[in-house]
């Protein structure tokens, strides 16, 4: 979320481009430089200090909706799968090449 190419528009109003990241990465940094503008700012660009955030909601969502954070928590959980996958992957693909 807080460097993922397609995730760019959202962050859009709090940040701007800073240069490219991984693959599919992008590097960005907050637009203002005080205020409440910044703070989402930084929350948006810092990927530890999003997890804090998101871990919060889930702590949450577990007390008050928590069927409803199982179905959330185990769709994240396919996809961070599916990622450990494809970077496994392009590793076998570097190491064999070389």
């Amino acid at each position: 979320m807080t460097k993922d190419a397609v995730t760019t528009p959202l962050r859009a109003p709090f940040t701007q481009h800073a240069g490219d990241g991984g693959p599919g990465e992008v590097m960005e940094k907050p637009q203002a430089s005080d205020g409440v503008k910044h703070s989402i700012g930084e929350l948006l660009t810092c990927p530890f200090c999003f997890d804090v955030w998101v871990i919060t909601g889930f702590t949450i969502g577990h007390v008050f909706a928590p069927r409803a954070t199982r179905m959330v928590a185990d769709a994240m959980a396919a996809l961070a799968g599916a990622d450990f996958l494809q970077l496994a992957y392009a590793t076998a693909q570097q190491v064999a090449e070389g």
